[in-house]
């Protein structure tokens, strides 16, 4: 069944690749949003199925959007894809409710699974 999807990263090429995985998959990605200030803003106007959430932006981190998102919609489902090597930043977004993670420069057969499974709660 075909999710709505926002799709949040500084990178444009990154939100393309990842919107790439999505379209293929056969899901709709309703917006994209470049930092964690226009993923709030866009959460609210969109209320998509699923979010990916990249951790280091500007403006507004994943970290302190995925806390507001949550704050407000509680059974928001998130999955952060991040370049980050560091363990902590990852299982802070855990801890706050992201679904799952992928860590950059990822294979898209674990975008698939995590996206799959998410999608499948």
């Amino acid at each position: 069944m075909s999710k709505r999807v926002l799709v949040v990263d500084d990178a444009v090429f990154m939100r393309h690749m990842v919107k790439s995985i999505l379209t293929d998959l056969g899901h709709e990605v309703v917006g994209e949003a470049g930092d964690g200030e226009e993923a709030c803003r866009m959460y609210e106007e969109l209320n998509p199925d699923m979010v990916t959430m990249d951790l280091v932006m500007p403006n507004m981190g994943g970290l302190e959007a995925l806390k507001k998102i949550r704050q407000r919609h509680p059974d928001a489902k998130i999955v952060v894809i991040s370049a980050l090597d560091q363990r902590q930043p990852l299982m802070d977004a855990l801890k706050h409710g992201a679904a799952d993670y992928v860590v950059k420069p990822f294979e898209k057969d674990r975008v698939i699974e995590a996206i799959s499974r998410v999608m499948a709660h």
